[in-house]
């Protein structure tokens, strides 16, 4: 996201905040949003304390700063935030089709791009958890065909970027192939044969090559497509009835560019593994919660996915509060407000995505944009911000 961006991002919050202390304290708070499913229990392990304002402060303030955005034409979306197994926060902003004036609303189906690499991730957790593979494999086991340069490689370095495997979608011909039809193996043909970046596991870069090789592994070692695979293992039982496998966009929000602009046309099945997926503001918080409890894989292995496995020499984000950022399973895993938080972006056409996930304290942040250039990074912040009572 580009600098000026975010300063307008800034000077939006500033205005809001400078509105928020000029209204009177007898003011009548929001109206609460409308109720969202309702998420798993919670895990029974201790929660630190947050020092929150009052949760009607929370929507007010939330709202007033969304609304500013979305004035500015730097938001169109929907959000959730909740705390401690309380939704403070679930409501649309904006269109979701601006052509049939259909708004966003806490049911409203976004792309979610790379957010889909922890429903991968995951995937490979379950199968290791039913005794199929290991992450410590070399992903060659599952290859007849392997590169000499991947011999050494594992499926751990896959899940951590840290293989050297050149990343697809930064190949100059991208913005041509986007548009096609693309199955798995014609994206793996498209850098099977490429030199490494760099010898397995000595650096950190962002790879969607990797997620498209563990998209594989999963239909190979499962016997099962990889939709059908996150289908019968993940979404049907945590019951995430609006999450899926991009095919029918009719379903979806519509993805724009900015507030004026039409996005860029993209055959979805370009992402696959490392971006392929939909969902919405309240299936998301089911998964978010999902993460605290063994629903679907034990203590141990949740544990593994969120250990800063590869540590990033840059913030991959800025705003955060030092460069000690790390990459686990699907997750980046750093320090927001003297606080840990968990978080991943998602970005393509049309779409921009965020889950910030502070665990201690367990609040939730999930800001969906049908806007490629909203810096949902930046919003996440702010809302994060506003729910901790941060100045």
């Amino acid at each position: 996201m580009s600098i000026q961006r975010r300063i307008l991002v800034l000077l939006v919050l500033v205005a809001f905040l400078s509105s928020c202390e000029a209204r009177t304290a007898g003011n009548t708070p929001h109206p609460p949003p409308r109720p969202l499913p309702s998420s798993l229990p919670l895990a029974t392990n201790t929660v630190l304390p947050v020092a929150t304002p009052h949760p009607s402060e929370v929507v007010s303030k939330t709202d007033a700063f969304l609304n500013q955005m979305l004035k500015a034409g730097l938001f169109s979306g929907s959000v959730l935030i909740a705390h401690n197994g309380e939704i403070l926060v679930g409501k649309g902003y904006g269109m979701a089709d601006r052509e049939q004036q259909i708004p966003n609303t806490p049911q409203t189906k976004f792309r979610i791009g790379s957010v889909t690499k922890q429903f991968t991730a995951m995937a490979i957790l379950i199968l290791q958890a039913q005794g199929k593979l290991n992450v410590q494999d070399r992903i060659c086991v599952y290859f007849t065909d392997c590169p000499p340069d991947w011999q050494p490689i594992t499926i751990h370095q896959l899940l951590t970027h840290t293989s050297g495997i050149p990343n697809y979608t930064d190949f100059p011909d991208f913005r041509t192939i986007k548009k096609l039809p693309t199955s798995p193996a014609q994206l793996i043909a498209r850098f099977k044969d490429k030199p490494l970046d760099f010898k397995p596991g000595a650096q950190w870069n962002y790879s969607n090559s990797g997620y498209i090789i563990l998209g594989v592994i999963i239909e190979r070692v499962s016997g099962e497509a990889y939709e059908v695979f996150l289908q019968q293992h993940i979404f049907g039982p945590l019951k995430l009835l609006d999450t899926g496998y991009t095919k029918n966009t009719n379903q979806l929000a519509v993805g724009y560019l900015d507030a004026v602009s039409t996005a860029d046309t993209v055959d979805i099945s370009v992402y696959y593994a490392a971006g392929v997926l939909y969902s919405t503001i309240g299936d998301l918080y089911r998964w978010d919660q999902a993460l605290y409890s063994e629903a679907l894989v034990t203590k141990q292995l949740r544990e593994q996915m969120f250990t800063p496995f590869a540590s990033i020499p840059e913030p991959v984000a800025s705003g955060l509060e030092s460069s000690d950022v790390g990459y686990g399973y699907g997750w980046f895993i750093g320090r927001q407000f003297n606080r840990q938080v968990i978080f991943h972006a998602g970005g393509l056409e049309g779409f921009h995505t965020n889950i910030y996930r502070f665990p201690a304290e367990r609040v939730t942040v999930i800001v969906l944009s049908n806007q490629e250039r909203t810096d949902t990074d930046e919003v996440s912040r702010q809302l994060a911000r506003i729910v901790f009572g941060e100045p």
